[in-house]
Parts: C-alpha cells; structure tokens; sequence
C-alpha cells in the first residue's frame, strides 16, 4: 500500500480515483459501477435524493465498507483488498458520518484520545483535549465547549461541531481528505457558514474535500465541483462554475419548489383556537401562541432553548397537564431529528416503527388486524417515496433519509392533532422535502397545528409566523411577510441584556 507521501498525488493525477465500484446489500444494489476522482486541492459535492448511494460510496472511501467490485486507487496505485477504516486514516482520509460516532458517556479529551491514541500514558486527556479545542477554536470559534463536557450532556449540534472538528485535526496521521455526510444537518446558520469557510481555507492548503448534503446552497458555496448520483450511479459531474441548481435537481430525477413560492400558497394563519400557549423562559419578551390551522416557526442559534420547549409541550400533552407557563391543549405527535437518540426503534421493522402510535387505530377485539396495519403502511410508503424492497425489513436497513421518511409518516398518520417538529430534514432530499412541505400545508389546513424547530433558514418561509430565541428566552416573533435571515440573525446575537 502506498505510504502517505506517495499518497500526496503531486504527480497531476487524481488523488483518490474509484472505478466501477458496485456494492449490494441482499437485493438492494446500492452502488451499480460508480466512477469518481478526487483531485488534491477540491471540493466535491455530491449530492442525490435518499437512497441514491452516496452514503454506501463515502463508506467504501473511508475503508468502513468493502466494494463487491471495481477499483479503488491512491495516486495511481491500487488499493489492495483489506483496505480498512485504519489503512484509511494512516493515509490521511477522514470521514464524518451522517450518524455520529462519538462516545456518549465520554468526555470530549476522551473522544478525540479515541481517535487518535498515543503520545504517552502520563498527560494524555490533557493533550487530547487541547488538540480538539485548538481544531474547536479555528473551525467554530465561540463554540463554548470544554474538554470535560460529557458528551452525551450536548445537544446534536455541538456533538456534529465535536465530530467535525476532529476529523480535520491532524495527529500521528496526517489530514488529506475529509469526506463529510450532511455535515450541517444540525448546525446553525452561523456554525454552518463557519464551517464551509473552513473547507474553502482547508481546500486553499491543497487538501481535498468532499461534501454531502442535501443543501444545495452549500454546494454553490463550497464545492468546485458537483457530482450527482441517482439509483446507484453518477449521473453527472460538472463544475459548479458551469451549472445551476436547476440543472442539478433535474439530473437528480426530482424538482423543487422555491419557499417564497410555497410560502405564497398557504393558507392565510388560521384565527381558530389556542392549542398551545408558552413561555421560554424568564424574560420572555412574547409568548408563544400557536392556533388550530397555524403552522409556527422556532428559530435561533441551535441550543438556545427551541427543542426544550418542544419537549415540554410533548410531555405536557401526554400528561394533559398545564401550568402558568405552558398550556396544551390537543394531543401531539413528535418528529425527532435526532433519529438514532430520539426516533426509531432499531430492532423493529420499517412497518411497525411506523404505525406504533397508531396501533389501536388498527386494533380488532384483542388483537391488531395486520390487513388494516399494513394498509395504512403501503398507503404512507407511496406518500412518502420510501425506497425499500420490503416494509418487514429492520429499519436500520434503509438510509438515514429514509428513516427520516418514516419518522413523518408515523407522525402524520397518527390522529394527534399537534405535530412537533425537531429540525426533522436532517440527510432528507429536495424532492422529499418538497413533499412535506406540501403535507404540511395540506394538513394545517384541515387544521392540524405544527411547532417546527428548523436550522434551515429556508423553510421558515413555510411557516405563518416564526419566534426567535436567543439564551433560552423568546425575544422576537416575526410575521411571515416581514422575515428575513438579517431580522433573525441580529434576535439571534442580541445581548441578553
């Protein structure tokens, strides 16, 4: 296998080429002959709907996954069979999952000694530590994190930035490539533009990149190239230079609709009843009221209080108790955006994890009628577009995305007439999101309420008014007509005081 300055493709040749590349899972072909190059000094983005293989190639690059054919190849050498996760990072290719893999009852200095050991037994947690806080500090500074933070304590946003950051920190191995899945799926507006000004400087230091997402914004931002993907192959692969989103989401076999678009065609907020009236937290400058029909956005840096309140709400209704604080006044259904923590059940079947809220809907005397259930599953399989060759398969054999597809149909199928949110798009595709966007609507129109916690700017545009928070307090509340990304960011940054 080459060393790691063989690897450095100085030669003018690609760095990384994959050529015909096939890998299966049982009878889903997941890659079907993908060819890729990835010079020194780019960013590639690749992007395609859920279920296309980008997450099966970025595995097979990073040496977690083994190719069932093809070449894979390293400045021109062939990588030999038994190529693996370590042979990967000893040559300088870092991966950061689309789920994340850090340690949840460890600290921070303990996670990064995890990914990189040695440097002597005496010192170590200090010397992991501070390493990780120096890559913290140049890619999210203001971070506020500490070596000693357990992780598990961290909502997802931070243990993404915790991720991030140290795939890109060079230790006893160098840093060459970094290959990122939906890597600003829970990051804020402010954490995300930081980091893609760092694959700029990291891409300017002659180092590859490569990014996945569903963003497309972010591609135009960062990536010199793009390559879309669609059933298992490469579609097309042209400099971002010379194309336009509107030719990349038709080559991804989808379309969109633009949000100020979608915005324009809701219905005008409803003025029925209060189903949910709160407060943040002390020193709210507004209550947040959400109405039958209304559709309410949360909004702000990630962390400062909108997925607390979303999980008050949530016990609340399931307690039928309110407060001074908090009243609730419907049942209420949770979308997680955190699915491995918070969404499915891992052990279950793609069917079952997505009709469990509304078994007694289904039930028959004593027992459950499996005609009726698996009814209402092929019915919300074809609403959704979920890629699956059989619902009775384990949920963890679909793709991120398409877990997150079922997450929304078990929600939107149950009869709870308040749906919460919590930054549910992570790793979802334009199409999809299209999709729910127009469920959304529909159903808020035959009067269901939605609480939605987004960190994509976006599709605040799909919600008929919209509460910034800031420290855990809400402190402004913005009517569709009069949002913009400069209103909210300047909420957003205000000083408590």
């Amino acid at each position: 296998m080459p060393d790691v300055n063989e690897a450095a493709g100085e030669g003018g040749g690609p760095l990384l080429e994959a050529a015909g590349i096939r890998r299966s899972f049982g009878a889903v072909q997941a890659l079907r002959g993908v060819d890729l190059r990835l010079a020194r000094g780019e960013s590639v983005g690749i992007v395609g709907h859920n279920g296309a293989g980008k997450s099966t190639l970025m595995n097979i690059l990073g040496g977690s996954l083994a190719p069932d054919g093809g070449r894979l190849m390293l400045s021109g050498r062939d990588i030999p069979r038994g190529f693996g996760v370590r042979e990967a990072q000893r040559l300088g290719i870092r991966c950061v999952f689309q789920e994340l893999s850090l340690c949840a009852n460890l600290t921070l200095a303990e996670n990064m000694h995890v990914a990189q050991p040695g440097g002597g037994a005496i010192g170590w947690r200090q010397r992991a530590g501070a390493l990780l806080m120096a890559s913290l500090d140049g890619i999210f500074p203001g971070h506020g994190l500490h070596p000693g933070d357990v992780v598990g304590d961290l909502p997802i946003g931070k243990r993404q930035a915790v991720e991030i950051a140290r795939a890109f920190t060079a230790g006893r191995d160098p840093v060459e490539i970094v290959i990122l899945d939906e890597p600003t799926s829970s990051l804020d507006l402010r954490a995300a533009q930081q980091l893609l000004a760092h694959i700029r400087a990291f891409v300017a230091q002659r180092k590859t990149c490569v990014l996945i997402t569903h963003k497309l914004r972010e591609i135009f931002d960062a990536a010199d190239r793009v390559v879309v993907m669609r059933d298992g192959q490469v579609v097309d692969d042209v400099a971002t230079a010379r194309t336009d989103r509107s030719r990349v989401v038709a080559a991804m076999g989808q379309s969109e609709q633009p949000p100020r678009d979608a915005a324009a065609q809701r219905a005008v907020a409803s003025t029925g009843s209060v189903v949910v009236r709160a407060n943040a937290g002390a020193g709210d400058r507004c209550a947040l009221t959400a109405r039958r029909g209304e559709v309410i956005g949360l909004a702000g840096l990630a962390g400062h209080g909108q997925t607390r309140l979303l999980m008050r709400v949530r016990d609340a209704a399931s307690r039928y108790r309110s407060d001074a604080d908090l009243q609730v006044h419907a049942a209420a259904a949770f979308v997680a955006g955190d699915r491995q923590a918070d969404g499915i059940f891992s052990l279950w079947s793609i069917a079952r994890n997505m009709t469990l809220p509304s078994l007694a809907r289904f039930r028959r005397r004593l027992l459950i009628d499996p005609a009726a259930e698996r009814a209402a599953v092929d019915t919300w399989r074809e609403r959704m577009g979920l890629v699956t060759p059989d619902v009775g398969l384990s949920i963890v054999s679909l793709s991120g995305g398409n877990q997150q597809k079922v997450l929304f149909a078990r929600a939107l199928s149950s009869p709870a007439e308040l749906i919460l949110m919590d930054d549910p798009m992570r790793g979802v595709d334009v199409g999809t999101k299209r999709d729910v966007y127009g469920l959304i609507a529909e159903q808020a129109r035959g009067g269901r309420t939605f609480l939605w916690y987004t960190t994509e700017f976006d599709e605040l545009f799909h919600c008929d008014r919209v509460y910034v928070f800031n420290n855990g307090r809400i402190v402004g509340e913005i009517e569709r007509d009069a949002l913009s990304e400069e209103r909210v960011l300047s909420l957003s940054f205000e000083d408590a005081a």
